[in-house]
């Protein structure tokens, strides 16, 4: 849900044209717009005219909202009276990082009180960065009898006892997917919540749990629930555990696998094999914790259709990626981790013609033996072999100019370029110069960009390039860069599609911040820490700018500068339940 929509009345577009009469009756112009899934082409829709307005309000069944402060529940549920699935963010991306304290806020509860009033027949709600306690669980889990599907990412405050009251009282649950979230893992028993007639489950996600699982309650769970298409387990399952889960489940489309580390006879090979085997329309296959060339081929059998291999949780070394991969002639998604080395990215590029998406993750990043992980030579080589590439996560030890130029020549259709060179501040190696032109090169090239990821040593050239170039661009992340509060302005100055700015550890001081009053009204967010804002800037900003909540996270309270700033805009103003750390002008 875009907040700017709303800014003059919760229930009125803000347009001259809102009392002309729409040329189609209204049932026609429901059902065209009940066809329409894109939230942005929907808030586009509901800007032309009242019957407009009325009719995309009546049949949005879906919202999105990418910032939890950016609207309250209250408004949501006048705007739009016939919610079936929500999808609802909280603290700023760079939280994943250990950036924004602890109880910053966030807290899902009251959306849901209100929900629980508006929306009875919510059947949907996805969480990101937010706070669940097992309290909300209970009352979502009693306040929604049709209620199908939870999703909850990166999320904090619960526990395996609320994924319990999950499983015993939503009874036409459908999905079930907790990812990398900060819970208390009380045990496996959660598993045995679900009643002994429940078999409505198409996916079930609880790889990031650590305890051992009631594997008996998982056995039975997965054999009854015949439409189940998506399961990931944790690595407390082992392989024996998981063949006779997958001769159960052999329609499953996506798999998480546990761990790969079991001593198994010739027979127990042979059967997870055949599992593997009969799993004909797999196309995730994610897991594989500990896994080696000894273990490798009982997967082989299923490759063939797969499109997704996620191994960032297999140090697999770059012979066992290459002879893993010329089984994987489909591949469009891959992660994997740094252990692969240059040699194994060599791999990727001969044998991944169709890959779309490369991401490459630090096996140690505290390791500094740059004879350890990927270099600029992986990254050319999948170039020149992954000419379909769209989107990168690369984190590598060094880079060049002449490098990144030749992949953005090599893969001009890029919409995700994320560098993260592990050294901050670290030049082109080999000339000793700025990585500007690399970055130059990656926005002049790359003209679908949407994402860009900066590091190395940086001028504020290359922020010039990126106010000039990047069209496209909606988020924009940069850490240990520029040289003056001249790289942020060029950036405010230009990128007219820019949505999300994140910056730390930067010299832009209050010219820079100030310089994105015009801007800022269309952005999303953007989150500044440990830069030269003083806290007289924030309130220059806030003074400016009434329509925005500026929040400023201090640490110190003699200190002038402001440790960390969050700039946003809201339609239900400053949020009622911020910590005493942060400060809302």
């Amino acid at each position: 849900m875009d907040p700017k929509r709303t800014r003059n009345s919760p229930e009125l577009p803000d347009s001259s044209e809102s009392t002309r009469l729409s040329p189609f009756p209204d049932e026609v112009l429901e059902a065209v717009l009940s066809l329409m899934e894109s939230h942005k082409d929907r808030s586009s829709v509901s800007l032309v005219c009242r019957d407009w307005y009325n009719a995309e309000r009546y049949t949005r069944s879906h919202v999105f909202i990418g910032n939890c402060y950016s609207v309250s529940p209250e408004i949501v549920g006048r705007r739009f009276p016939r919610i079936r699935s929500v999808t609802l963010k909280g603290k700023p991306r760079f939280s994943d990082f250990n950036l924004v304290p602890e109880n910053w806020g966030a807290d899902v509860h009251h959306w849901l009180v209100v929900f629980a009033r508006v929306y009875p027949f919510l059947e949907e709600l996805r969480l990101k960065r937010m706070t669940v306690t097992d309290e909300s669980l209970e009352l979502l889990a009693n306040s929604f009898p049709n209620f199908k599907a939870l999703s909850l990412l990166s999320c904090d405050g619960f526990s395996t006892n609320g994924l319990t009251v999950i499983a015993s009282h939503c009874k036409n649950l459908t999905e079930l997917d907790i990812q990398e979230n900060e819970m208390d893992d009380n045990g496996g028993g959660w598993l045995s919540g679900f009643p002994e007639d429940f078999t409505s489950l198409e996916v079930l996600n609880f790889s990031s749990l650590h305890s051992d699982v009631s594997f008996d309650a998982l056995e039975r769970l997965v054999s009854r629930c015949k439409l189940l298409r998506v399961l990931k387990v944790n690595r407390n399952v082992n392989l024996e555990q998981l063949q006779r889960l997958l001769l159960r489940a052999p329609q499953l489309t996506e798999l998480g696998t546990g761990s790969f580390q079991q001593e198994l006879t010739t027979r127990q090979f042979a059967d997870i094999e055949f599992a593997f085997s009969k799993c004909k329309n797999l196309q995730s296959l994610s897991g594989l914790w500990e896994a080696t060339s000894l273990y490798l081929h009982v997967i082989f059998p299923a490759c063939a259709s797969l499109t997704f291999l996620n191994l960032s949780y297999a140090t697999l070394q770059s012979a066992e990626l290459a002879k893993l991969l010329c089984y994987c002639p489909n591949l469009r998604r891959l992660w994997v981790l740094d252990t692969v080395e240059d040699k194994g990215l060599e791999a990727v590029g001969s044998t991944c013609p169709l890959l779309e998406e490369l991401r490459v993750f630090p096996a140690d990043p505290f390791d500094q033996d740059i004879h350890h992980g990927v270099t600029e030579s992986g990254f050319v080589a999948v170039s020149r072999g992954c000419r379909k590439l769209l989107y990168v996560l690369y984190f590598c030890r060094q880079m060049t100019n002449a490098a990144v130029a030749t992949i953005v020549q090599n893969c001009p259709d890029f919409t995700h370029f994320r560098l993260c060179i592990m050294n901050p501040g670290q030049p082109d190696y080999l000339t000793n110069e700025p990585l500007d032109e690399a970055f130059g090169a990656v926005v002049k090239t790359c003209t679908k960009l949407q994402r860009l990821s900066v590091s190395g040593l940086l001028t504020d050239l290359t922020f010039e390039y990126i106010g000039k170039y990047a069209k496209n661009l909606e988020t924009l992340s940069v850490a240990f860069a520029g040289s003056s509060d001249w790289g942020m302005e060029c950036v405010l100055g230009g990128c007219p599609k820019l949505r999300k700015l994140e910056i730390r550890d930067c010299p832009f001081g209050n010219a820079a911040l100030l310089s994105g009053l015009e801007k800022y009204e269309s952005m999303r967010s953007l989150w500044m820490s440990a830069c030269n804002v003083t806290l007289n800037g924030c309130r220059l900003l806030a003074t400016g700018m009434p329509r925005l909540n500026v929040e400023v996270m201090k640490e110190d309270e003699s200190d002038e500068l402001a440790d960390k700033v969050y700039v946003y805009r809201s339609v239900a103003g400053p949020r009622r339940d911020a910590p005493p750390f942060v400060l809302t002008l």
